[in-house]
């Protein structure tokens, strides 16, 4: 969404492929966890979670913090998500999958959710290329105004999920 987006490498959209990866990425964004802690909040093995925390910080999309003591003499390393994916688009890299991971991890991420708490609506357009763009561009705007803004520390996380797709029932 939006021209400013810089072209993702094939190994970024791959990263960027995989719903669990985007779901840690989520995780990280507010906090610095360790892989310990993102599995368990994941519900997932350790091992395969840290298979994709290293594929993570290895394409920048998360970094490690420094080092803490953890239980019994042991040192953790947490990790903390740098943003990077927001400004990159992974259409033009030949790799399939992405869109399909977001989707999947939105899915994931909204099952937790009670419905009733959360906020739902639908649009149906008619529009042209140019509008098409104007209102990409324009809700690139706004969430780029809301992504810039520092987190209130009293603040509740949300999560924002957008999709804008042909409406294949209502095509002529």
């Amino acid at each position: 969404m939006g021209t400013h987006l810089r072209p993702a490498t094939e190994a970024e959209a791959r990263a960027l492929a995989s719903a669990i990866r985007l779901r840690i990425l989520r995780l990280c964004l507010d906090q610095a966890l360790t892989n310990k802690e993102i599995a368990g909040r994941l519900g997932t093995n350790p091992a395969t979670t840290l298979h994709h925390v290293r594929k993570l910080v290895g394409t920048g999309f998360l970094a490690a913090q420094p080092s803490r003591p953890g239980p019994r003499g042991s040192t953790e390393i947490p990790y903390r998500a740098t943003g990077k994916s927001w400004e990159m688009d992974v259409r033009e890299s030949g790799v399939t999958g992405a869109n399909a991971a977001i989707l999947d991890a939105f899915l994931e991420e909204v099952r937790l959710v009670d419905v009733e708490e959360g906020e739902f609506t639908r649009l149906g357009l008619r529009l042209t290329a140019e509008g098409h763009a104007e209102l990409l561009r324009r809700l690139r705007e706004v969430l780029d105004d809301f992504r810039m803004r520092q987190p209130a520390p009293d603040g509740e996380a949300y999560s924002l999920f957008l999709s804008l797709h042909r409406d294949v029932t209502r095509d002529t």
